[in-house]
């Protein structure tokens, strides 16, 4: 009998590398393939980079792919990479608002453009170490289940697959604890089994999101005003792109109290603050739409929901108000809706849904 293939995008990293490892213990024909994302720059900056966009990372991943005997490519994604993800990125925050690249790159680039490519040279599925699992319902429809370990699920950032996509995708890792994939790659003795986990946005390793977008775009940066939501001018700010709604630090305000930025406004080039107060909110509207666990929101449901990906979570009622528009009001009211942010809703271990932020009610 033939075995099921799956291409497993390989970034370097551990959990990856172990995911693998499982899928050719439970008799997968594995191919190990790291997706070549990063633009042309300079060699000796993407040797210090890392993370999925350094080429230390194919390194990593072909060392791994000959411990564990499993065949390994480098295949080219660059164009996806950079309309659907540096693009995109870079226009959100000239439009006022604050992206969430990681959710882009997983539906367009790592699930898309991986899954077709896959396919084409004879994959059954792919496969992932992120931290979640898929499971299907007995509607049919397939859904992501929260990781077994809590502290580090993913399912927020990969809210926006499709079925079909879902469908043909393995988590193995999502089983498991961090602790524990770590104790698999020592005894295997992975070269990765150590390497630490990349925390920055990959194509901006030191952080300066302004700096990057000021490089990548065309379209002036200009200074313009603070401003209090009741019009007051409260000092001068360095330009829209260094500033995310729910900021506090680095302002350079001394109003004499705590403030936090409200609003961006890219038409009028002001950033609006307030007090820790005024950045509480009860409901969040959303565009975008994918569900889950459900073909769609019927009526009023209460459901428990994310407005980002370190947000705890806050029971709201979410409501689907047009087509493609939802309404989520808050019990409690949350701190910083963040527009370009998805919010995600969850029924209870599973996936219902999500949409991005568009603001609030």
């Amino acid at each position: 009998m033939k075995k099921e293939r799956v291409v497993v995008g390989m970034s370097g990293g551990v959990d990856s590398s172990v995911a693998a490892w499982l899928l050719k213990e439970k008799g997968y024909d594995v191919i190990g393939v790291t997706m070549q994302i990063w633009q042309d720059k300079d060699r000796e900056l993407l040797e210090e980079e890392g993370g999925c966009c350094g080429l230390s990372a194919v390194e990593d991943a072909r060392r791994v792919a000959a411990e564990l005997e499993i065949p390994y490519y480098v295949m080219n994604f660059k164009r996806e990479f950079k309309t659907q993800v540096i693009d995109y990125f870079v226009g959100e925050y000239l439009k006022g608002r604050t992206p969430n690249p990681c959710i882009a790159c997983n539906r367009y680039v790592k699930w898309e453009a991986l899954l077709k490519r896959s396919m084409e040279i004879g994959a059954d599925y792919i496969a992932t170490g992120h931290y979640a699992q898929i499971e299907k319902l007995l509607n049919g429809r397939y859904t992501l289940c929260t990781a077994a370990s809590g502290n580090k699920d993913q399912t927020y950032a990969l809210y926006s697959l499709t079925q079909e996509q879902l469908k043909h995708t393995l988590m193995p890792v999502g089983a498991y604890s961090k602790e524990e994939v770590r104790l698999m790659a020592k005894r295997l003795r992975l070269p990765v089994a150590d390497k630490p986990d990349s925390q920055d946005i990959c194509f901006v390793p030191d952080g300066d999101y302004a700096a990057y977008i000021k490089a990548n775009t065309k379209v002036p940066v200009r200074p313009g005003n603070f401003v209090t939501l009741d019009g007051t001018v409260a000092g001068r700010h360095k330009g829209i792109v260094h500033y995310t709604v729910g900021q506090r630090k680095g302002l350079g305000l001394a109003m004499g109290y705590p403030v936090f930025v409200l609003e961006i406004r890219p038409d009028t080039n002001e950033v609006v603050i307030g007090s820790s107060e005024e950045s509480l909110s009860r409901c969040v509207r959303a565009e975008r739409l994918n569900f889950m666990s459900e073909k769609s929101l019927e009526g009023r449901r209460r459901v428990w929901a994310k407005i980002r990906y370190n947000h705890k979570g806050a029971w709201c009622i979410a409501e689907r108000t047009a087509e493609d528009e939802l309404v989520c009001t808050f019990e409690e009211p949350v701190r910083a809706v963040t527009p370009g942010q998805a919010v995600v809703l969850y029924d209870g271990s599973h996936v219902l849904g999500g949409g991005t932020i568009i603001g609030e009610k």
